[in-house]
């Protein structure tokens, strides 16, 4: 004769632990969070790397136009360095992009062309990359005086950590591929006055 199973038994049926397991709600707000809360902080953090990474290219933008309002002025001529020229846009740019301590004599990160054209048609128009990195053979330090044309480009090399954006951001590359960054860009154009 078969045994009657007690319903007030501890033990159950397989199918019931099952069915028990899936319809228990005990720490499910762990394991969601668990599953979303990498997701969840990588969006913030390349969210808040990119506003970082645009904000400082509009203080580049910034620091080349006072640059060049300084050069506009007579403020800075064919007399200053090119060391002096560089430590001085590193001041402007300090806040959110320090340059490092050898950075005027060598750049690894801020990059500056500074010249002077007879008129604006000889004026680059490109951004210099050559083989998906910036090309630098070109980049000279020469204001010119009184009444000339001149052109201040600077380009920094901005480190993207979060590897969600890296692909999105990144717009150039060493030669050996070692440095993945964003290439800042920004320029202006003056003519000097009569100081």
């Amino acid at each position: 004769m078969p045994l009657d199973h007690d319903a007030t038994s501890p033990r159950r049926p397989m199918k019931g632990l099952r069915d028990r397991f899936l319809a228990s709600r005990e720490g499910s707000a762990a394991i969601e969070f668990a599953i979303l809360a990498l997701p969840f902080f990588i969006m913030v953090f390349a969210s808040i790397e990119t506003f970082v990474a645009f904000t400082g290219e509009q203080l580049l933008a910034n620091a080349t136009d006072t640059m060049a309002r300084r050069i506009r002025t007579g403020e800075i001529t064919a007399a200053t360095s090119k060391q002096d020229f560089r430590k001085a846009f590193c001041e402007e740019i300090k806040i959110l992009m320090p340059c490092s301590a050898s950075e005027a004599a060598t750049p690894d990160k801020l990059f500056i062309d500074v010249r002077s054209f007879t008129s604006y048609a000889d004026i680059p128009k490109a951004v210099p990359i050559t083989d998906g990195d910036l090309d630098t053979t070109s980049f000279k330090f020469e204001p010119g005086g009184k009444k000339t044309i001149n052109i201040v480009r600077a380009y920094y090399r901005w480190d993207v950590v979060t590897d969600l954006v890296r692909p999105m951001l990144s717009n150039v590359r060493t030669a050996d591929g070692s440095r993945q960054n964003y290439l800042m860009v920004a320029t202006a154009i003056v003519q000097n006055e009569d100081y």
